[in-house]
């Protein structure tokens, strides 16, 4: 009887639980094919502690690297605020370039940017820039210019140490180095005055040579008509729309077309529109109608936005770039100049693009006095 027990003992001992319940050991089978299947519960515990505290230690240096940014942003904010305090008390003429180089950088990094996003919505859209709205079309004008004009001055700076000198020409010649973005309010209406003055004095001899042109065009009665009308803007007089679409047909076929007309009339007609003189004859010609056909496509575009649209900045801009200075002028004013281009504008051909480019001289030469 003890021996049955002790062999009993020994039995269920090597046999283990299993031996006790057939439930148990159908746990343990599933629990070792579980284990396997993981790779084993106490190592999966120790991989999923390892993962967290790895994230809670990414989370938080991440924390602390932002916090770290924050506090010296901060810091740097408040020793440029405390300097330019200085500036302006110690050195208020300087304090005034500062921040005006500093606005401008600004300004022109948004420029940048508002102009590759205008370039991506081309590329996905397939348009080309007279499909442009009218403000996208008018920054991508006003941007090739603005790159044209830093070409000088970036080729200055290629030298080593030339930083130095174009900071001195930048600082004794701004209206001819640097971009609208840079300038002071001040200087803006400086600068675009003296644009104006010498493209005005270009407006009487364009006038001139068109009375002369007038007198060779075999047609008697346009010819008659449109040497009144030279004679009345000499005179000092603003000419009416309907005069101007009166002698339409002689600039599309006829000698006043802008590529039979004599070189000097395209020299003035070009500085019209601020393009240099000193250029071959064919190439000023290409240019002057290039420009002229890219402001009536900005004149189409506009129209379709619609006058009221616009603001204050942006209705001057629009008569300055079509023959107008609207520096000194009212809303008004210039609103009503820009409503007669615009009719005028919009009734030419591409054709008549050399009346389109007189009309800058004829429709703002007398503008300050009142129709006769």
């Amino acid at each position: 009887m003890a021996l049955s027990r002790a062999a009993a003992r020994g039995g269920l001992w090597r046999l283990g639980p299993a031996a006790l319940s057939p439930s148990w050991g159908r746990m343990e089978s599933q629990l070792a094919l579980g284990v396997s299947r993981c790779g084993g519960w106490g190592r999966r515990c120790q991989v999923c502690c390892q993962v967290r505290r790895c994230q809670g230690r990414s989370l938080s240096t991440r924390a602390a690297s932002r916090a770290l940014v924050a506090a010296v942003a901060a810091a740097a904010r408040r020793v440029n605020t405390r300097y330019e305090r200085y500036l302006e008390r110690s050195f208020p003429r300087f304090y005034v370039l500062h921040s005006t180089f500093k606005t401008g950088v600004q300004a022109l990094f948004l420029e940048v940017k508002e102009i590759r996003r205008i370039k991506s919505k081309m590329s996905q859209q397939r348009l080309s820039p007279q499909q442009l709205p009218y403000r996208d079309m008018e920054r991508l004008r006003q941007f090739r210019r603005d790159v044209l004009k830093a070409i000088p001055i970036g080729i200055i700076a290629i030298p080593p140490f030339a930083n130095f000198l174009v900071i001195v020409l930048m600082y004794f010649f701004p209206r001819q180095l640097l971009i609208r973005q840079f300038w002071t309010p001040k200087q803006r209406v400086e600068f675009l005055d003296a644009y104006d003055s010498i493209r005005r004095g270009s407006y009487p001899a364009v006038v001139r040579s068109l009375a002369l042109a007038a007198r060779s065009l075999p047609e008697p009665q346009p010819r008659e008509l449109l040497q009144q009308l030279c004679a009345q803007v000499q005179g000092g007089a603003r000419p009416h729309l309907a005069q101007l679409l009166a002698v339409r047909s002689l600039f599309s076929g006829s000698l006043l077309a802008l590529s039979r007309l004599q070189v000097d009339h395209v020299r003035a007609l070009g500085q019209v529109l601020f393009l240099t003189p000193h250029l071959p004859a064919f190439f000023l010609r290409y240019r002057l109608r290039s420009h002229v056909l890219e402001i009536r496509h900005l004149d189409r575009a506009l129209l379709c936005l619609g006058l009221g649209q616009l603001s204050e900045e942006e209705l001057r801009a629009a008569c300055y770039l079509r023959g107008l200075n609207s520096t000194h002028l009212g809303r008004a004013e210039c609103r009503a100049w820009l409503e007669q281009w615009l009719r005028l504008s919009c009734e030419l051909q591409a054709s008549e693009a050399s009346l389109l480019a007189h009309s800058m001289v004829l429709l703002s030469l007398n503008y300050s006095r009142p129709p006769e």
